[in-house]
């Protein structure tokens, strides 16, 4: 008997995998507030995905998605954190402002790309930049494990994936081998 690799039930979910030209090409802003439809479309669309995923996967350190990842090409994303009563992170047209200088290294894995997890360096703290729908700039800060979570989604929306952030001499180590290797990434809702 043949087992399903993790990305092929990833691939059942909808989610495009990282062969796709398109998770490599940034992303296009929504105009807000005159896309608000658009934007309530995509959003809609990436919490139905978030629970297709979460129904095949547990996400212990919390999970996210970016639009590219289910074929759009615009400047959205969701992470949910793992506190399962703490409410989803909307990102709209996201971007990093600032970040802080201390780093830590930690796993990451990549819907687009399930079958592997790799070491992948980040700002402890990162400040972001968000559009709301009704066209209003805010800025929030996250910190430790969500600021990893929340700086990965905008990665995609930069058409980055986190193997390019990866050390040169580190690799990818098959899902199998990473299994209870990782550390437990801290979160700090402040």
């Amino acid at each position: 008997m043949i087992e399903a690799k993790p990305s092929d039930a990833m691939r059942e979910c909808g989610i495009v995998q990282s062969s796709a030209q398109s998770l490599r090409e940034q992303c296009r802003s929504l105009e807000l507030p005159g896309e608000r439809s658009l934007a309530d479309t995509i959003i809609a669309e990436l919490v139905a995905a978030t629970h297709r995923v979460r129904e095949v996967h547990d996400f212990a350190k919390g999970m996210g998605i970016a639009a590219p990842q289910i074929g759009i090409h615009r400047r959205a994303a969701v992470v949910r954190p793992p506190d399962a009563q703490a409410p989803s992170i909307v990102l709209l047209n996201p971007r990093i402002v600032s970040h802080s200088e201390t780093e830590d290294e930690q796993y990451e894995g990549c819907l687009s790309f399930f079958d592997v997890r790799g070491l992948v360096p980040r700002p402890l703290s990162i400040m972001v930049e968000t559009t709301t729908p009704t066209g209003q700039t805010q800025t929030t800060e996250y910190r430790n494990g969500l600021a990893r979570l929340v700086h990965h989604e905008i990665d995609h929306l930069d058409g980055i994936l986190y193997t390019a952030r990866m050390r040169a001499d580190a690799q990818p180590i098959p899902v199998e081998q990473y299994r209870q290797t990782g550390n437990s990434w801290i979160y700090n809702h402040q």
